[in-house]
Parts: C-alpha cells; structure tokens; sequence
C-alpha cells in the first residue's frame, strides 16, 4: 500500500521534497497574481489582503521554486471556518494556531508539482514579510547577501528545511530590523 503525504515521517517528507535554489523564473510573478486571484476568490467574505512574499517575489537572487503568499485577514474573522474553506479549496493545512495558520498546494507522493505554493495566513498588521521583501528589491547588495547565504547553506540542508530556514533567521531579523527604521 502507497504513502500518502500525511502518512510520511518529517525526514521521508523532506527526502522527497528537498530545498532546491533556482534562478529567477518570470513565470512566478503570473503563478503568484493567478493564485492571488484564486485565494481572493476563495475568501471574498473575508476580505483579505493578499501579497506576494518570500525570495520568488525578489527577481535579482534565486529561490526555491515555491510561491510564498502571506494572506492578512481581520482578527475578528473565524479562524476555523477559514480553515476549512481553504482545505475545502484544496490546500493542506500544515499549521494552525490563533494567530497563524499556513496551507500548502503542489505537493504529491512522487514529489512537487509544477507549480508550489505556500500560504501563511496572519492576523492584518503581522506582516514582517512585506518589509523584508520590499527591503531586497531595495537594496541589491542586501539581496545578494541573502542568496549568498542561502546558497552557503544549501549544501548542509538540503533535506532539512527546519534547519536551512532557522540558519536563515538571524538574516533575516536583522534586514527587518533595519527596514523598519
């Protein structure tokens, strides 16, 4: 009998789905506006606010071929029912709490589909990703820095995302630190 996702271990999930840093594709930006469009379609009673985010979202440095969305709703919106609006969508919840949720599409028992998406649902105002991104396309040499040390650490985390994104963390504070002065 075949795996199914849900039934694989961390490490099985992370053998089948390694971190994989590919040039720029201007195909991401339209994956990202047509899924934007889709979200918006699937929370319209919500009344989201919806951006493109993460290193797909920054053309000068390569990424993981994955289209990050940061969804902002009200902190009065029910949480559950947005939940099981977007599984009923076709997205697989990862994670929950009260003030995050995230959601994935593109992931299949053979591996990744052609098209990737993680979804990370915030509470309107916890939107630290926007500065960090706007900072990148800002400043080159920042953006540089960042794919530099992501490529640093690719060999070492490959089949570890847990790792690779906490390796990232100092980086990344430290850019949001500034981009909010």
């Amino acid at each position: 009998m075949e795996k199914t996702l849900k039934d694989m271990t961390l490490e099985e999930l992370w053998q089948l789905f390694p971190i994989i840093l590919t040039p720029h594709q201007p195909q991401w930006k339209e994956w990202a506006k047509d899924e934007i469009d889709n979200l918006s379609a699937v929370l319209f009673e919500y009344a989201p606010i919806i951006n493109h985010i993460g290193s797909t979202a920054i053309p000068a440095i390569q990424a993981k071929p994955i289209i990050d969305i940061l969804v902002e709703i009200s902190p009065g919106v029910d949480w559950h029912q947005a939940r099981v609006e977007m599984e009923s969508a076709g997205y697989i919840c990862m994670s929950f709490s009260l003030n995050r949720m995230s959601f994935n599409k593109g992931y299949a028992p053979d591996g990744y589909a052609e098209k990737v998406f993680h979804i990370h649902f915030h509470r309107i105002g916890d939107n630290d990703e926007i500065l960090f991104r706007d900072y990148l396309n800002n400043h080159p040499v920042a953006a540089r820095q960042y794919e530099k040390l992501k490529l640093s650490l690719l060999p070492k985390y490959k089949n570890n995302r847990d790792c690779y994104t906490n390796a990232k963390s100092e980086f990344v504070k430290t850019i949001i630190n500034i981009a909010k002065i």
